[in-house]
C-alpha cells in the first residue's frame, strides 16, 4: 500500500520549536520529491517546503529562515523542523510526495501556535 504517515503535530507557544516527521511506504522513497503543504481554516493550501530528489531545497516565503526540510532516504522519512513559530502558521499540514505525474498525500497533522 502506498501511504504518508504524519507526526509530530501538536500545540505550541508562539516562538517555539516543532518537528513534524511523514513516514513513506509504498513507494521507491529516494526518487520521489517530498514535500509539507499547509492548510488553515477558510484558507487556500499553500506550499511549505519541498525537498527533491538531489536533497535540493525550497520553502515558501513565509516561513523561509524558520523552517528546514530535510529527508532520511534510509528511514523512508521527511522531516520538517519547525522554529520561531508565529500563530499564522497554524494549520494542519500535511505531507506528499511526488514524482512526475505521481502525487500522493497523507492525511495531515494539526500544528497550533497559541499563546
Amino acid at each position: 500500500q502506498v501511504q504518508l504517515v504524519e507526526s509530530g503535530g501538536g500545540l505550541v507557544q508562539p516562538g517555539g520549536s516543532l518537528r513534524l516527521s511523514c513516514a513513506a511506504s509504498g513507494i521507491i522513497f529516494r526518487i520521489y520529491a517530498m514535500g509539507w503543504s499547509r492548510q488553515a481554516p477558510g484558507k487556500q493550501r499553500e506550499l511549505v517546503a519541498r525537498v527533491n530528489s538531489a536533497g535540493g531545497t525550497n520553502y515558501g516565503d513565509s516561513v523561509k529562515g524558520r523552517f528546514t526540510i530535510s529527508r532520511d532516504n534510509a528511514k523512508n522519512t521527511v522531516y520538517l523542523q519547525m522554529n520561531s513559530l508565529k500563530p499564522e502558521d497554524t494549520a494542519v499540514y500535511y505531507c506528499h510526495a511526488g514524482r512526475g505525474s505521481d502525487y500522493i498525500w497523507g492525511q495531515g497533522t494539526q500544528v497550533t501556535v497559541s499563546s
